[in-house]
């Protein structure tokens, strides 16, 4: 557990008017029927990215599923924890990953999941830098009753960050960076990110041992 930094950058106020991820889909539609997305940049670009961003996301949440090894491990978390993840509709990485992120705090009963919007929240966001950038998304473990960091994860799951910087490096071209990422991300259909989740929630949760869990879960 790190220092209780977070309970100086993520404040109730902040987790008062954060949306559900229900609440963050609607929102999505809603405006895409506008023709607009999240941010202050309605461009038809904006927009599209946004679209396709829907897809990927209905896409995601049918896809992801969680072997019995992560259900169980969910199910024995002993602590309250609030997942703060920080995210923006247009953003592809956003789409490919914070439905699975939800899905595995779903498991959970004891796992509560807030959604903030990057650009309107930049005290939190520019806490959490990625490598001095405002990456996104970006999961925040906050132990319920304290708001006392635990952890975090983001942007993405290990390998799509080294293709990403690795891209970079190559100063490649938009449309490669795009087609290599997404391409990584449809093969892996969530499943990296699962397996380090298995790892990072040992981290962060205090789990009830095996004598104590039922025999059957139903």
């Amino acid at each position: 557990m790190t220092e209780t930094m977070s309970n100086t950058v993520i404040t109730s106020e902040h987790l008062a008017k954060a949306m559900t991820y229900t609440q963050y889909r609607e929102l999505i539609d809603t405006l895409l029927a506008e023709n607009k997305t999240t941010g202050t940049n309605h461009s038809e670009a904006m927009v599209e990215y946004t679209r396709m961003n829907a897809q990927r996301m209905r896409r995601v949440e049918k896809t992801t599923v969680l072997d019995n090894e992560l259900v169980d491990l969910m199910l024995s978390v002993q602590n309250k924890m609030i997942w703060v993840i920080l995210t923006e509709a247009w953003c592809g990485d956003a789409a490919q990953t914070v439905p699975a992120l939800v899905k595995i705090a779903d498991a959970s009963p004891l796992i509560e999941v807030k959604l903030l919007l990057r650009d309107e929240n930049p005290e939190v966001m520019d806490a959490y830098l990625t490598n001095g950038g405002r990456s996104i998304p970006k999961l925040i473990v906050l132990d319920a009753d304290t708001l006392e960091e635990i952890g975090t994860w983001g942007p993405r799951p290990e390998p799509a960050q080294q293709l990403f910087m690795d891209l970079k490096a190559q100063e490649a071209p938009y449309k490669e960076f795009v087609e290599k990422l997404h391409g990584w991300y449809g093969k892996d259909r969530s499943q990296t990110l699962l397996q380090e989740f298995k790892s990072l929630i040992r981290d962060w949760a205090r789990l009830q041992s095996p004598e104590e869990q039922p025999m059957e879960r139903f």
